[in-house]
């Protein structure tokens, strides 16, 4: 691959030697001095948040004539937004510091005492499409686990992201901490992404938070080790023996709370044998989106249109679902591992037996049971904030929270003991 347009490079370049000279200062800092940074960051963006607004507004004005009204909600920033970012800062300087915990401690028969302790990952490259708060969110999990972060948000956020990024430096100066720790690349260059996700020399991970087309392009082109987020075109299957009431109320909320976030349900998996009763419901409770189903649920209810196939493995992002009715608990499974992206699927009903052969089978990132897929969010699972849900296997599955952003190192004590 070319790893060689001058001016990103040079971005890049310059961007990660101050990077990794921050993540040697941040890693060893102590937790009160990077709790007192994300807490005066969060002061940073309440006094800010005019300066915020209008900058975003800048962002929203430069995309409202091209981009879809569910595009510009993931965009937008409101005072009640800014605020939520600012708590989000404080809920994770209130959690426990993961850096330097023991996660293993053992003799060896020759006197020698290892220990396992976590340690910080180094320099972080994050790469993220519209939401502003993602960066707020990843720079405040970064500092609070050592870790040097550099932003790389999409074009269209890039004058929000300048100002959230001003006011996470400015919670570092206040807690004298080197304020490189936190910086975004200064260029919308589709060259920079190609050379963030080459700099080797510079970054120790990158994490990848978008669509498909995000991900394949790391795959062709990342030299640098990365954790991969891939968004979510969840699944919700409505079981046999589902509370038909409690279904719809659950398929609802995952799929209408927000329609723009990676854990929106965007197909509705219906087993057949209630069909005929919860399509209709379903079509009856919600109305304000548009539902594209299979011949035999369109035939059950005339309101549903006619999908296409696309449209049961699509990211909607949008008032928009598939439909699908099944044969039972394996053909859904079946049905479910075809078409997930492997992010996070559910399944509805009250039988303790199919829950658990369905969460056994489906091999996503999250599976839940009686549960919306609005659930699949860092914060809800406790971890304060998360920095993406990483799809693949290695390292970290599921929300990357604080944990999941360290690695190890062992330490090894020894009295003066000599191999033989």
């Amino acid at each position: 691959m070319d790893c060689s347009a001058a001016n990103s490079v040079f971005t890049i370049a310059t961007l990660g030697k101050r990077a990794k000279v921050a993540a040697r200062g941040l890693a060893a800092a102590n937790t009160e001095a990077k709790n007192h940074a994300l807490a005066a960051a969060a002061d940073a963006l309440r006094a800010a948040t005019s300066t915020l607004l209008e900058a975003n507004q800048q962002d929203v004005e430069s995309v409202r004539a091209t981009k879809p009204e569910s595009f510009i909600d993931r965009l937008l920033l409101t005072a009640d937004r800014i605020e939520g970012m600012a708590a989000a800062l404080e809920n994770i300087a209130e959690l426990p510091d993961p850096v330097g915990r023991k996660l293993a401690e053992f003799d060896r028969p020759n006197g020698l005492k290892i220990e396992r302790v976590a340690v910080p990952i180094g320099v972080i490259g994050m790469i993220y499409e519209s939401r502003p708060n993602v960066g707020a969110d990843a720079s405040a999990l970064c500092v609070k686990s050592g870790n040097a972060i550099i932003l790389r948000g999409g074009s269209e956020s890039q004058h929000s992201t300048r100002e959230i990024v001003a006011c996470m430096q400015a919670g570092l100066r206040v807690a004298g901490l080197p304020e490189d720790a936190v910086q975004t690349v200064g260029t919308t260059d589709r060259n920079a992404v190609s050379d963030l996700l080459c700099a080797v020399d510079y970054v120790d991970l990158v994490i990848p938070r978008g669509g498909r087309g995000l991900v394949e392009l790391v795959r062709d082109q990342a030299k640098v080790p990365t954790l991969l987020h891939l968004d979510g075109n969840c699944h919700s299957y409505v079981h046999a023996d589902a509370d038909l009431e409690k279904a719809v109320s659950i398929v609802r909320n995952a799929k209408l709370r927000r329609t723009g976030v990676c854990g929106a349900t965007e197909s509705i998996v219906v087993d057949r044998v209630v069909a005929e009763r919860f399509v209709p419901m379903l079509a009856d409770a919600m109305p304000d989106c548009e539902l594209r189903g299979d011949p035999d649920s369109v035939a059950i209810d005339s309101r549903l249109r006619l999908a296409n196939d696309d449209d049961f493995g699509t990211e909607f992002l949008d008032a928009v679902a598939s439909v699908k009715l099944v044969d039972g608990l394996n053909e859904a499974v079946t049905f479910v591992a075809e078409h997930s992206s492997g992010h996070t699927d559910a399944i509805v009903t009250e039988n303790d037996d199919a829950a658990r052969q369905f969460m056994t089978a489906i091999d996503s990132a999250i599976v839940m049971h009686n549960a919306s897929t609005q659930f699949a969010d860092g914060g809800e699972f406790g971890m304060g904030a998360e920095i993406g849900i990483a799809t693949g296997k290695m390292h970290a599955r599921g929300p990357v929270g604080l944990e999941q952003l360290t690695s190890f190192k062992y330490l090894v004590h020894g009295s003066g003991q000599i191999r033989p």
